[in-house]
């Protein structure tokens, strides 16, 4: 049974029957095309699904899309403004805090949210802010040292 679903989504309004059951990722991947959200667990361990959802980091994966009826979202394709790299995602690059990538999309998803509440975060913040989020390449150093690349380029 379809269910009709209003969301706006980096900026963008969408209206869609969708099934009560699916996941806020897949309608992402499969309805809208942005595969820049990843599955990776389907549990919320690893936090590669993770969007703003009215400015809060969730993670996607266990969020039914039908939840997000009327809410803005926000993901990974839509940090860049006209060509332009978010911050963050030029501290990723600026300071090499990705490897395979896997995660990069739900880390720079949940560094948004800190941002936004903590404009400059502390080291041990930004690694509080980060544990639900896994990388299995990098051991973290390199990412925090991209979010705090951001703070100060964002301040």
């Amino acid at each position: 049974m379809g269910v009709s679903v209003k969301v706006t989504v980096n900026g963008e309004r969408h209206e869609h029957e969708v099934d009560a059951r699916q996941m806020l990722v897949d309608y992402l991947r499969e309805s809208l095309h942005l595969t820049g959200t990843h599955v990776g667990c389907d549990t919320t361990a690893c936090g590669a699904c993770t969007v703003l959802v009215d400015g809060r980091a969730v993670k996607s994966c266990t969020m039914l899309a039908v939840q997000a009826d009327g809410a803005e979202i926000k993901t990974i394709e839509g940090m860049a403004s006209n060509g332009d790299l978010h911050p963050i995602q030029e501290g990723f690059h600026e300071e090499h805090g990705l490897q395979c990538g896997f995660c990069t999309p739900g880390m720079v998803m949940t560094a948004a949210q800190l941002l936004a509440d903590n404009p400059n975060p502390s080291e041990q913040e930004i690694r509080h802010a980060l544990e639900g989020n896994f990388c299995r390449c990098t051991g973290y150093h390199n990412i925090v040292k991209a979010i705090q690349y951001a703070a100060k380029k964002l301040s």
